[in-house]
């Protein structure tokens, strides 16, 4: 296939890129700047900001199938932030898709536009969009998995929506250091009672999964016009994953803790104080932050098993193994040059 990826520049599209070349295909990437390691596999690159409507439907022509993986992601910030990124982007590419006739789109979603700060304990795809927005990111991704699934079957186009979890692995810019930044920092508290279980997928298996979704967008296929969770299929205990990610840095165990109602107050109160005295600057704790941390979210992934045959190829055990060994690269000095 003849491939656009958006956000190739990024953790997952840059792993969606590198298996469809992998592969065979063909592969361009609509992002603002040069992507050396992509240019050197041989993914074209097409210059652009979403927000540049010109450019993004430019970037689509010849394009088989377009893989959109770009979006603005986070817990704080201007609802205009997210809202052109997520939104007005994905209108952008679907106006790309419309005019140049792409036959197939596959939209990175995310399981949180289904998130309200309750507990989801094995939810399908019929849980209903949230009814109340912790945050803007999870609001504007609905909003635009609507407008993508909405446009199935319009002039021709093909479209589905993935809801990977927690992406996590070797490369990973957002999770992994994150909590490594804040345990180091001494700022990192287990949230509420330290039982709740969570979903999250391994890089390799979410990019995969991507790929599976596109192979299966077929006319008439029960993937056009649906969304889907992604995980790995088997739920952890979110404190003691994250002692495990702790311990692949070299970092102590979360000992302290704050109970869940606490931590949702003081997620409320930070959220108000920042948006009046200092709202460029994301606060220690939101709600959404405290609902993350100290709920229960995951997913039933029967839908996709059946649909397009996702499976996590790489198991858990093996991609902590390949994370923990690229940390210890990443960790050790480099080798003295010999003379």
């Amino acid at each position: 296939m003849n491939c656009l990826v958006t956000g190739a520049g990024g953790f997952l599209g840059g792993c969606i890129a590198r298996q469809l070349v992998a592969r065979g295909d063909k592969v361009r990437a609509l992002g603002r700047r040069d992507y050396p390691e992509l240019q050197s596999l041989g993914v074209e690159l097409a210059r652009g900001d979403l927000l540049d409507r010109g450019r993004t439907i430019a970037a689509c022509e010849g394009m088989d199938a377009v893989f959109h993986a770009a979006a603005r992601s986070g817990i704080w910030g201007r609802w205009s932030d997210y809202y052109g990124p997520n939104v007005t982007g994905t209108e952008h590419v679907l106006a790309g898709c419309r005019r140049h006739g792409v036959g197939r789109l596959i939209y990175t979603s995310s399981p949180s536009v289904t998130f309200d700060g309750r507990d989801q304990r094995g939810v399908d795809e019929s849980a209903p969009y949230a009814s109340r927005w912790l945050c803007h990111y999870p609001h504007t991704k609905a909003i635009a998995e609507q407008q993508v699934l909405a446009a199935n079957s319009v002039d021709g186009l093909l479209t589905c929506a993935l809801r990977p979890h927690l992406i996590w692995g070797p490369g990973d810019p957002h999770l992994v250091p994150r909590l490594v930044e804040r345990a180091r920092a001494g700022q990192l508290r287990r949230i509420g009672d330290g039982r709740n279980l969570i979903d999250m997928v391994y890089i390799d298996n979410a990019a995969a999964a991507h790929l599976q979704a596109a192979d299966a967008l077929t006319a008439g296929s029960s993937v056009c016009g649906r969304a889907y969770f992604i995980s790995q299929g088997e739920p952890v205990n979110c404190w003691q994953w994250i002692d495990q990610l702790l311990a692949l840095a070299g970092l102590p165990p979360v000992e302290r803790a704050i109970p869940f109602r606490a931590a949702w107050m003081a997620g409320g109160v930070l959220e108000a104080f920042h948006g009046v005295a200092c709202p460029s600057r994301e606060p220690r704790m939101t709600r959404f932050l405290a609902a993350q941390l100290g709920r229960s979210h995951y997913f039933d992934i029967r839908r996709a098993q059946n649909d397009f045959g996702y499976s996590a190829a790489v198991s858990t055990a093996e991609g902590m193994d390949r994370l923990g060994r690229h940390l210890a690269a990443a960790s050790s000095p480099p080798a003295q040059s010999r003379k």
